[in-house]
């Protein structure tokens, strides 16, 4: 596992601007070359957004794009295809890298599928606990597909999945809006979520990163559902909240990963970026009282959040800024 979940280096979160993943895959595997991931590039249009490709790697769920929304569908219409068309391009484009070391895959988890994916007799799948059971049966399936054929286009690399899950907070609280928007769905138990979480985690056979840029992750939940590795916003977690730094404490105490979302998503190029970033990582560890010399073989950098909406100056500075964030933990 530890060739496919490296410490100490930089890394990504998903998503980059640009239509062109050609490009944008060698432009990650340069700047990323100790952790690169296969970028989501949502500029290309409907299929290439979060929620039709996580829809696009469902097995026996057709989906279709009605009424300005995916909902599931007798049988899988023009954008569908057009969605499961952008994936394979995505795979072809890692032909050209060649990999040897670690490669992340990217999906969006069954709950925040499920809070924006609509049933055919109207609402949110989220609304039907056996829907989602369905739902995160068959995003399973495809994405243990997902991860044989990246694998076969690159044989020799150490593949992880990382599982974004921005709406699962909000699930569990019962924040998810109807589709009236005046109401709200019934909170997820957290023993469902658990539950759910770990068959497709403990299904896709490989290791699994959990991303999730929401400021009340559920960290033992994430842990007890098997996730290998926790990619966070750390931007979002105040030193002064113990409740929460405790859980990422005891989260961290016990050996666990994380990727710290340190740098911002957002933003125009200036000095400093790479040092506030390993500042603000440090200054959680000593608020842990964690000693440096573990601080490396626990952590990663990466920004905050996907990049979609940042500039391609950005997107290449922050990968920079990642990079030395790390080289300065490390020392």
């Amino acid at each position: 596992m530890s060739d496919a979940l490296p410490m100490g280096v930089a890394t990504g979160v998903g998503s980059l601007p640009g239509t062109d993943v050609a490009e944008s895959v060698n432009v990650v595997f340069g700047e990323l070359p100790e952790w690169p991931h296969l970028p989501e590039l949502p500029d290309r249009g409907l299929g290439a957004d979060m929620i039709g490709r996580g829809a696009a790697l469902l097995v026996n769920l057709p989906v279709q794009w009605w009424a300005f929304r995916w909902e599931i569908a007798d049988l899988p219409g023009r954008d569908a295809r057009r969605a499961l068309d952008f994936l394979e391009r995505d795979l072809d484009a890692l032909h050209e890298v060649d990999a040897d070391g670690p490669v992340r895959l990217t999906s969006v988890g069954p709950f925040t599928l499920a809070a924006n994916l609509w049933r055919r007799t109207g609402g949110a799948m989220l609304a039907d606990p056996g829907a989602v059971a369905d739902l995160t049966a068959s995003l399973a399936e495809g994405l243990r597909n997902h991860v044989a054929a990246a694998q076969a286009r690159m044989p020799k690399a150490a593949l992880s999945v990382q599982i974004d899950e921005p709406s699962l907070p909000a699930a569990l609280a019962g924040r998810v809006n109807t589709e009236s928007g005046l109401d709200f769905y019934r909170r997820v138990p957290a023993e469902v979520a658990r539950e759910r979480l770990r068959e497709l985690i403990d299904q896709v056979g490989v290791p699994a990163v959990v991303h999730c840029c929401a400021p009340d992750v559920p960290v033992k939940l994430l842990e007890e559902a098997g996730a290998q590795a926790l990619s966070l916003d750390l931007t979002l977690v105040d030193l002064d909240d113990v409740p929460k730094v405790d859980a990422l404490g005891e989260y961290l105490d016990g050996g666990g990963r994380l990727i710290a979302g340190v740098v911002p998503s957002l933003g125009q190029p200036r000095p400093g970026v790479g040092k506030e970033a390993a500042d603000r990582v440090r200054a959680l560890w000593h608020r842990l009282g964690f000693s440096d010399e573990q601080l490396p073989r626990q952590v990663s950098v990466a920004t905050t959040c996907g990049m979609a909406g940042a500039s391609p100056e950005w997107a290449r500075f922050a990968m920079e800024a990642s990079r030395e964030a790390a080289d300065r933990l490390r020392g």
